[in-house]
Formats: structure tokens, C-alpha cells, sequence
């Protein structure tokens, strides 16, 4: 949990996604508001714990670059992990992951090709009313929806989005759950 839960970490997941390859190089270029010497830095540590495969290398100008492919299964955090954090660890990897999706955001709109409106871009938030058996049928039909998906492969023909579903119950006020009927 401690290795995924940093911005620029998430950000390189996000950009190998999909089957991608990429050389480090390639994930600067795709980050240009990190620094190099902290994208090397936080590459080394996602590969260093098998998160990340080395895909190749081959040398450029007397270096040598590589290229690496995400470990997908490495890149989680799985239910048991989740439900042994504390709250403060929620409020912790929440607000990285708001932070990560801020700063991939920031970087869509700030390239060459931004187009909100063409790309279909949302950024809707609904407040829903579920029982608990609603809302496991909820999660049950967006895992059915999304997790297919995830298996695609990047292709000429697929650009990658960010999908971020976000989830949790509203702070209710005293009395309101029982007058909403």
C-alpha cells in the first residue's frame, strides 16, 4: 500500500496501463511537470518491488535506456490490505489519489491536443440513495461493466482514459436518513 499510494508512482501505473511499454524517457515526456531525476527515481523503486518488468534495453548515445511493462496483478491493493487500513490511512491514499488525478488532469489540459468536449471528457457526481443490497448490486454491475475493459490491450486505435469511479456514503445529518422515506 505504502509503494502505489504516492502521485507520481500512481502516475506511472496510469501510463503503462493497457499492456503498455514505455521507456522511462517516454514516462518524463508523459509527466513533464515531475522532474526526471524524480521519475528515474520512483521507476527504479516500482521495479525494484516487481511491479514493474523490465521489457528491454538497448543503447542510445552510449547509455543504456530501458523499457518497462506494469506487473498489473502487483499493482494493487487487495480487499484485505483495504480493510485493514486506518482511517487515516483512507484519508491518506484518498487525498494522493485526488492529488494523482488533479495533476493527470492538469497535464491533459495543458497538452497540444485537449478537447474536453471531442474527448467526451465527465466529471459528473450524483448523490444516490442505496440499501446495502443496492449497493453491492451497484458495485457488482460497474466491476461487470469496467473490469472487461481493463484487459484491453493499447492499440493504434485506443487511446487510454482514466477512469475513476469514486464511491462512499454523504455524512448524513441526525434525522435525515428517517424523514427521506
Amino acid at each position: 500500500m505504502e509503494l502505489l499510494a504516492h502521485p507520481v508512482r500512481l502516475r506511472i501505473v496510469h501510463a503503462l496501463s493497457g499492456g503498455r511499454v514505455m521507456t522511462t524517457s517516454q514516462l518524463c515526456a508523459r509527466m513533464p511537470d515531475v522532474s526526471k531525476a524524480t521519475v528515474y527515481r520512483h521507476v527504479d523503486l516500482l521495479a525494484a518491488h516487481d511491479i514493474l518488468d523490465l521489457a528491454g534495453e538497448q543503447r542510445v548515445r552510449g547509455a543504456v535506456e530501458r523499457s518497462y511493462r506494469l506487473r498489473r496483478e502487483r499493482a494493487v491493493i487487495d480487499g484485505d490490505t483495504a480493510a485493514s487500513a486506518s482511517v487515516d490511512d483512507h484519508r491518506r491514499i484518498f487525498a494522493v489519489a485526488m492529488a494523482t488525478l488533479l495533476a493527470e488532469f492538469q497535464t491533459y489540459l495543458d497538452s497540444d491536443n485537449a478537447d474536453p468536449a471531442g474527448d467526451l471528457v465527465g466529471y459528473r457526481q450524483h448523490a444516490i440513495w442505496l440499501d446495502r443490497d443496492e449497493l453491492a448490486a451497484l458495485i457488482a454491475d460497474l466491476r461487470a461493466v469496467i473490469t472487461p475493459r481493463m484487459a484491453h490491450p493499447a492499440t493504434t486505435d485506443r487511446e487510454p482514459y482514466l477512469l475513476s469511479p469514486i464511491l462512499f456514503p454523504l455524512a448524513s445529518e441526525p434525522g435525515t436518513t428517517e424523514d427521506a422515506s
